[in-house]
């Protein structure tokens, strides 16, 4: 095993399971058309998500998202589901990435996968009733294309530049880190406010 196409490998993991959390179905959609077309080599379970079969659901299942989306109220509650899909896409996309040229055991890989599209999926998730609040719902579609176009985008570099996919994952976790502490310190305000205004409480 190349020590240097390993830690590639795993670095494009990272961006893959990173896009995951933006759009669930973009990244594995291309992972499989690539493998398929033999561009690159995807592990387990590529091998049955490139047949024709999983192309068809992973199309499928990504128009539907892509439409639902971009709908004031639906995609609120395509973001609920999306709390159990976005992990599980970034499981199979890390351990597809890292099966052949690694030797991580498949939980890590599952584990590791999960973990960063669950985080990135939380921002996005979070991000989305700002929107719908402060814009009544206009700006959501446009929010949603913008997230489509930053999964494409790193899944391009994922496979493209590995190390750049990674380090593009780490400042949109440091960025979802940052909004968590400082909406967790605005409603801790709003609640010391609301207990100001009424002390018999």
């Amino acid at each position: 095993m190349d020590v240097g196409t390993a830690i590639g490998s795993v670095f494009a993991a990272v961006g893959l399971s990173g896009a995951a959390g933006l759009n669930a179905y973009l990244p594995l959609l291309i992972s499989a058309v690539l493998d398929r077309l033999d561009i690159v080599e995807m592990g387990e379970p590529f091998g049955a998500l490139s047949g024709n079969a999983g192309l068809t659901i992973i199309s499928a299942l990504l128009v539907a998202d892509f439409v639902g989306d971009k709908i004031p109220g639906l995609d609120h509650a395509l973001h609920a589901v999306g709390t159990v899909i976005a992990p599980v896409s970034g499981a199979l996309l890390f351990v597809g990435q890292t099966g052949i040229e690694t030797g991580i055991p498949a939980w890590v890989a599952v584990v590791l996968g999960a973990a960063t599209a669950e985080t990135l999926h939380g921002g996005r998730a979070a991000l989305r009733p700002a929107s719908t609040a402060t814009t009544g719902g206009i700006g959501n579609p446009f929010l949603s294309l913008a997230e489509d176009a930053a999964s494409l985008g790193l899944t391009i570099v994922a496979f493209a530049l590995p190390v750049l996919a990674l380090l593009l994952v780490i400042g949109l976790v440091a960025a979802v880190a940052s909004g968590g502490r400082r909406l967790a310190a605005r409603r801790g305000r709003a609640r010391g406010t609301r207990r100001g205004r009424d002390p018999g409480r």
